[in-house]
């Protein structure tokens, strides 16, 4: 008999809204740079309902991740600038509650480090935090809040990271040197340093694990790295400079923000090349596909609003208010 009983009181909880709503839904996370906070989105009422203040001064964050409960979300403050501009470099993690919406944890470096882009490993059950000045990505438990290792990356800048679906291979775009450091997570040691550009930026993998994407920013094209040799092993032509890049979950398609045009490129993987184009609001950074594939999130700094596409009809389903300079996301489940 308790059983019962304790669902219909958990259901009355939820419509009485005795229940925090962070608990029992599923949320997606926006960094916005320019108010220095978080964005709370319901993604299925398609509106922001909270913001969390970074509480940090002279210095923001530029992405997030959240555990693999969903209660919480790591935000590293990166600094003051972009990535190889002189300014204050940030030196730690804020931990962040999205139940009751405040700041509960705070991971110290020590020193200086622009940490950067947070990425939780399924696999591994750790958090990897890449750590720009000390040319590192570190290794964080996300359970204790505690460092518990680095891997060297052998490159200035670098900024983004992508991680092999068995927890094995790490990727870092290396935004200045315009190279991609391939990682051994578990032996926590560098592998190869893949030369691709001038300048790259971000990075992500395919769905199979055998390509690794980036975005020259000196041309308007894309790299593809073959995983298996670690060569560039084709250039996708692009509408204008690209920035960052998701795979859709079937593996068919891969998402590129196009800032300069406004618009997200989709790239046929198999004729590797663009077939559509889509409109998106100003200056799309990052794109999230949700963990059901039917939809993409795009960050759109320019005018501080998320675009959510559906990815069967290939538009925009609706723009999400966030705040000011909205860039990194992260799905909460």
């Amino acid at each position: 008999m308790r059983k019962p009983v304790f669902h219909l009181f958990l259901l009355l909880s939820l419509a009485a809204g005795l229940i925090p709503a962070s608990l029992h839904a599923q949320l997606l996370l926006v960094v916005n740079q320019g108010d220095t906070n978080v964005s709370l989105v319901d993604p299925a009422a398609g509106k922001q309902v909270a913001t969390v203040a970074e509480k940090t001064s002279g210095v923001h964050g530029h992405e997030i991740a959240a555990s693999a409960d969903g209660h919480l979300a790591f935000v590293p403050i990166y600094g003051s600038t972009g990535v190889g501009k002189p300014g204050i470099d940030g030196h730690d993690i804020l931990v962040v509650d999205l139940a009751t919406h405040s700041i509960v944890g705070d991971i110290d470096f020590g020193h200086g480090v622009r940490p950067h882009f947070p990425l939780l490993d399924p696999a591994s059950g750790m958090l990897y935090v890449t750590t720009e000045l000390d040319k590192t990505v570190t290794v964080v438990d996300p359970r204790t809040h505690k460092i518990v290792g680095a891997i060297p990356t052998g490159q200035e800048q670098s900024h983004m990271l992508a991680i092999s679906h068995d927890g094995r291979r790490g990727y870092t775009a290396n935004v200045g040197p315009g190279t991609i450091s391939v990682l051994d997570l578990v032996g926590r040691k560098t592998i190869a340093v893949i030369p691709v550009s001038g300048e790259v930026q971000r990075v992500s993998i395919s769905t199979d694990d055998k390509l690794v994407f980036t975005s020259d920013q000196t041309r308007p094209q894309l790299a593809v790295i073959d995983t298996a040799t670690n060569k560039v092993k084709t250039w996708v032509a692009l509408p204008g400079t690209g920035y960052g890049t998701a795979a859709t979950l079937d593996g068919r398609w891969l998402l590129v923000a196009v800032p300069s045009t406004n618009q997200v490129a989709v790239v046929d993987l198999n004729r590797m090349q663009v077939s559509r184009r889509i409109d998106v609001a100003s200056k799309p950074q990052e794109i999230l596909v949700r963990p059901d594939g039917k939809v993409a999130y795009v960050s759109c700094a320019g005018t501080g609003q998320v675009a959510a596409i559906d990815l069967a009809e290939w538009k925009v389903q609706k723009l999400i208010d966030a705040g000011n300079f909205a860039d990194g996301l992260a799905w909460a489940k």
